[in-house]
């Protein structure tokens, strides 16, 4: 199956999962205290629903159609409304969210302030307790959060957890530029820092290199302290290409796919690339750096001999004592990290090392799943500062960004534990005290809880509007650097 495919079905099935349990959350409390759920939707469904358990507004609004389509009038209560017919379920064709309309709340889906002049009912939420009210809005985030705990906990328990261990790597790292200014040699193997040792390479080890003043390294079998000014941006160590640093990887072909380039140079499995043309290659990671070089140039050819001519290289490999060369083609690639490919696997770093693995049990796999659900809170909490740079906002990603984090093919373990992150950020995201968010109903009504009084509807419509507008634009912006990068404009 195509790639592309798989993880556009991979994300759609996340993002529903995430919605509907969300979602969920709200309508659970507010069952739970009997207000009203008018409708509750997967997606968003303007205009009309892909599946909805009503038959139309004529029935939801005038009564029940019976089986031979005469409509039955709804009954009126004593106050001369229609009586509640239950909530309408459905699925939207909009995958940008979802909701769940509640009786007598002023949010996105409902804005009639000349209703709300009206006495709150019984089974409006705007007629319960604020400490109620409370909890019908944080229902949507908790559950999110308890959600990525049991999906961490039973991933743990089904897989374990495997990592290679930094201080164990065979060939230290390879570091770029940046990191060899501070400092770091290739080849040094990380160990840790004055917070603590390393475990592995994560977005974690990077976030505590950015804030340490020393780092530990065993550079040819001696401890050696590296010294560091504790302020370094994460966002500038991640954004130059190639990273700050990556496990070093020899450049050992793994594979070489039939009728390829390097098949007809007559490379072979187990050759070492040594160098592209005069200059040296020691690791796939100065690999791919050279050809994302080649792809850079091919970009500016404007014949086809000049496209020619870039493309083709030699090829200067290792095989057994002897070094050999061969001219190659490459080829152009969009789907390729670098955009060029001459038709060879890598090694990876489990050919030159065996990973460290955990078993976990039912009650072990409980703290070991809740600990690492904090981990990756606090380290997307601690990230968040990025998004008010400029960088940092030419870094946010949309629709594109987030499904290209799904593995290419359908692996379950992966999967899940996107599944759980995305539900983390969705969690955090929502609690953030922007109006139309819950975060935002939450504040206002903590505001109520301190002052005795709650903020007028027009004001709460008004807020709603702003809220929407700021997160059209966040979404606009986001998805927009997903084009952007795409075309290769960022």
């Amino acid at each position: 199956m195509d790639p592309f495919l798989i993880r556009t079905l991979e994300f759609i099935l996340a993002i529903t999962i995430l919605v509907a349990l969300h979602e969920g959350g709200h309508f659970f409390f507010a069952k739970l205290f009997g207000v009203r759920v008018n409708k509750f939707y997967v997606f968003f469904d303007y205009k009309f629903s892909l599946f909805s358990t009503k038959f139309n507004w004529w029935r939801k609004l005038r009564g029940k159609v019976d089986k031979d389509g005469n409509v039955i009038p709804a009954k009126k209560d004593k106050d001369g409304n229609y009586e509640y017919e239950g909530t309408e379920y459905g699925i939207g064709w909009i995958p940008l969210g979802g909701y769940c309309q509640i009786e007598g709340m002023i949010d996105e889906t409902q804005h009639d302030v000349e209703k709300l002049k009206e006495p709150a009912k019984p089974w409006e939420f705007r007629g319960k307790p604020t400490w109620q009210r409370l909890l019908i809005m944080i229902g949507g985030v908790l559950v999110n959060f308890l959600l990525a705990l049991v999906i961490y906990c039973a991933v743990f328990f089904a897989w374990g957890e495997e990592y290679y261990a930094l201080k164990d790597m065979p060939y230290g790292m390879k570091f770029n530029e940046m990191a060899q200014s501070y400092g770091f040699r290739d080849g040094d193997k990380l160990i840790g820092t004055e917070k603590g040792d390393f475990r592995e390479f994560s977005a974690n080890m990077l976030r505590d290199i950015s804030t340490a003043k020393e780092v530990r390294v065993n550079r040819q079998g001696k401890e050696v302290k590296v010294q560091l000014p504790g302020d370094i941006s994460l966002l500038d160590m991640l954004k130059t290409d190639p990273v700050f640093c990556r496990p070093f990887v020899p450049a050992d072909i793994d594979t070489v796919i039939p009728q390829s380039s390097a098949a007809k140079a007559g490379l072979m499995k187990g050759d070492r690339i040594v160098a592209i043309d005069s200059t040296k290659v020691d690791s796939w990671n100065s690999f791919s750096y050279e050809t994302g070089r080649i792809a850079d140039a091919l970009a500016d050819c404007k014949t086809k001999t000049d496209s020619a001519k870039v493309l083709t290289k030699a090829i200067v490999y290792k095989r057994g004592e002897k070094l050999d060369t061969a001219k190659v083609l490459f080829v152009p690639q969009e789907d390729s990290p670098s955009g060029v490919v001459m038709g060879v696997g890598m090694t990876t770093i489990g050919k030159y090392m065996k990973p460290t693995h955990i078993d976990y049990n039912v009650l072990t796999c409980i703290p070991a799943g809740v600990g690492y659900a904090m981990d990756m809170l606090g380290g997307y909490v601690s990230d968040l500062k990025y998004v008010f740079t400029s960088e940092g906002a030419k870094s946010l990603g949309g629709f594109g960004a987030i499904g290209s984090m799904f593995p290419p093919v359908w692996d379950w373990y992966m999967f899940w534990m996107m599944t759980a992150f995305l539900s983390i950020i969705l969690a955090f995201m929502n609690i953030l005290p922007i109006p139309a968010l819950d975060g935002g109903h939450v504040l206002f009504l903590l505001y109520e809880m301190i002052f005795r009084r709650k903020p007028s509807d027009k004001f709460m419509v008004y807020a709603e509007y702003v809220g929407m507008g700021i997160l059209l634009l966040l979404m606009v912006v986001a998805n927009l650097n997903d084009i952007l990068r795409y075309f290769g404009l960022m």
